[in-house]
Formats: structure tokens, C-alpha cells, sequence
């Protein structure tokens, strides 16, 4: 089977990481190759499966780029694959490569949804509706965000089918504790959706705690600006961008993940594998794994003191952490691994084939 699996994204980030983890758990008759618009995330992704070859094409540089999607379409005439794997970042991304695909009428396709956001003008939503006609399998990563993603693009109830993220059980040092007290973590890019500063609001009541915010964005210095506002400069950290984010994660005692909207993030699965109980918005999937009461405690989004109330009973309940940490660890292990998703696609892929 020849696989090509495409990523238009130009910073990495969930759908690309997703890309790692499926690539580093497939059987070894498959043939991938990587396909991107930049070479550093390209070659990121191919270096899960050592000998997979990779091709980068120009990025688009408006919504009809015709010279851009014939070079789309050379690409595939030129690979011949079988399956396309579209790893979307947003439903209105990938729209190229699917088009091409179209074009070319050989390969399946297949189009995974990481997180359902509106579109910003008009002409995505147009195009998406062309191009939906071409997909064979629409993949949401989790029950809720598939149905988000239904009612976004205007798909029947029920075709888009759901593909959970997961993540491989690797071991890892935890990276040095930055303050012998409790230590609240939380990872992202440094932008709204993430709701860092309502994390910042929360904290600002739980005197005995630190905050170590992971990941680096737009926002830093508004972010910064506010923790100093809040009296809380002295008692957040910020680690700035890390390739190494299991191991910040097994350093923190209680996960938080303070998001407005989102898919299914990986971080989730692997502060639960790190056996970290997490307390996160209840927004997109999240919900099918952190489980209140069971493996963390979700609270409503723009809630700070939610926020604050559920990570104070944690942090006061030693033998709470542990449990959940220890349910949280089991849930993933079951449900949640990259050899679960990977092969849930190869499973969907040769059905698509046969």
C-alpha cells in the first residue's frame, strides 16, 4: 500500500504531531511519504519512521493558486499513492491536496479534522463544500469534535467518523523541578484559544503554587503584562518553546489545560500517561479523557474561579493526585495509544481499498 500523508501547516503543531505518532506506529508494508509546504516539518514528521521518503511543494499563496495546485498534482502523479492522508489544522486547510486528488482520481482520501474553527471568509467555506466531494473518509479525533465538524461544514449527522488521537508510551526523565513547592503545568502556543490568561487569573489565589507555562506565541508579552498586573510575575515560569514536553509535563503535579476551544489534544494524553491528574475546559473531546472525579475535573471555559476551586482540591489531596494520576495512565494505556490510532487507519484504509 502506498501512503502519502500531507500536512499544509507552517508551524508545527497538533496535526502535525499526530502525523509522528501514526507514521512511527504503522506496519511495516506500508509506504509512506511525507508530503508538505515546509521542509522543516516535513523532514520533523518523516524522522518518526527512519527511510521514509519526503517531498516538499510550494505553499499557496492566495485561495486560487492554479499554478500551485498543478504542482499539487504532479506530485501525485509523480508518488501514485494509494491513500492521501490529509492531516487538517483547521477544516479549511489541506484544500490543495485534496483538490489535486480529485484531479488525479487515484487516490482515496481521507481527511482528519484536529479542530473544528470557523472559517475566515466565504471562499473557504466554498471551497471546502467543492472539495468535500472528493474525500472518502472524513476522521474526526474524538465523538464530540467529529460532530462539531458536521455541523461546521454542513456534513450529514453521523458520515464523519471518529479516530481518536493517541500517543506512544515512552519513557522519559522528568526535567528538573524549578521550586521545591507545588507546581501547576500547563503547554500550548501563547495565543487566545488557549486561555492562558484565565490560568493566570485562577492562580492568583493559590499563594502556595507556581505556574510553569510551556510553549511560546503571539501573546507572550500581553500574557507577561498581565501576570505582573496580577501579582503573579514571581510565581510563574515561563519555559518558552520545548521539543521535550513529556518531560516538563512528568515535573508538574497537577496538569491544566485552561483552553477555549479545542479538538482532542495530545498534551491531554500525555500528562494522563505521565499519570498527572488534569483539570481542563470542557470543551471539544476533551471530556473522553479527562473524567471528572475519575482522571481529573473539567470545568466550564472563561471560568477562573472553576479553574481555581477544582485545582486547589487537588493540589490539597495528595492521595486524589495519585489516584486519578494512576486511572488517567490506565485510560490511555486501553483507549489511547499511537498503536490504537494507527491501527484504527489501517484499518480505514483498507477498507477504503477494497
Amino acid at each position: 500500500m502506498r501512503l502519502v500523508t500531507y500536512t499544509d501547516t507552517q508551524e508545527l503543531g497538533g496535526a502535525d504531531l499526530s502525523l509522528v505518532h501514526l507514521l512511527g506506529s504503522l506496519e511495516p508494508d506500508i509506504d509512506a511519504t511525507v508530503v508538505g509546504v515546509t521542509q522543516p516539518i516535513v523532514d520533523r514528521i518523516a524522522a518518526a519512521r527512519p527511510g521514509t521518503r519526503t517531498l516538499v511543494v510550494p505553499r499557496p499563496h492566495n485561495d486560487h493558486d492554479w499554478r500551485n495546485l498543478a504542482s499539487h498534482v504532479s506530485a501525485l502523479r509523480t508518488l501514485r499513492p494509494d491513500v492521501l492522508h490529509a492531516s487538517l489544522a483547521s477544516p479549511w486547510s489541506c484544500q490543495y491536496a485534496i483538490a489535486a486528488a480529485a484531479l488525479v482520481r487515484r487516490p482515496r482520501v481521507v481527511a482528519v479534522y484536529q479542530l473544528p474553527v470557523p472559517p475566515v471568509n466565504p471562499r473557504q467555506r466554498w471551497t471546502k463544500r467543492v472539495t468535500s466531494r472528493a474525500v472518502d473518509s472524513h476522521v474526526g479525533v474524538g465523538v464530540r469534535t467529529s460532530r462539531e465538524v458536521e455541523e461546521l461544514i454542513g456534513l450529514r449527522v453521523g458520515s464523519v467518523r471518529t479516530i481518536h488521537n493517541g500517543v506512544p508510551d515512552v519513557e522519559a526523565e522528568a526535567a528538573p523541578r524549578p521550586t521545591a513547592g507545588p507546581i501547576v503545568g500547563a503547554v500550548g502556543r501563547l495565543a487566545f484559544q488557549k486561555g492562558f490568561d484565565v490560568l493566570l487569573q485562577a492562580m492568583r489565589d493559590i499563594d502556595n503554587a507556581t505556574v510553569v507555562i510551556v510553549g511560546d506565541g503571539e501573546d507572550r508579552g500581553e500574557l507577561q503584562a498581565l501576570a505582573r498586573r496580577l501579582g503573579m510575575a514571581d510565581r510563574t515560569i515561563w519555559a518558552g518553546w520545548s521539543d521535550d514536553v513529556r518531560s516538563h509535563v512528568r515535573s508538574f503535579d497537577v496538569f491544566v489545560l485552561p483552553s477555549r476551544f479545542e479538538g482532542f489534544p495530545l498534551v491531554v494524553l500525555e500528562a494522563l500517561l505521565a499519570q498527572k491528574p488534569v483539570v481542563a475546559t470542557d470543551v471539544g473531546s476533551v471530556g473522553e479523557a479527562v473524567i471528572t472525579g475519575e482522571t481529573g475535573f473539567l470545568v466550564p471555559p472563561d471560568d477562573a474561579g472553576a479553574l481555581a476551586a477544582a485545582i486547589r482540591q487537588l493540589l490539597d489531596d495528595d492521595e486524589l493526585q495519585r489516584r486519578m494520576g494512576a486511572r488517567g495512565r490506565s485510560l490511555v494505556l486501553r483507549r489511547f495509544t499511537a498503536a490504537h490510532m494507527a491501527r484504527s487507519f489501517s484499518d480505514l484504509y483498507r477498507e477504503l481499498l477494497a
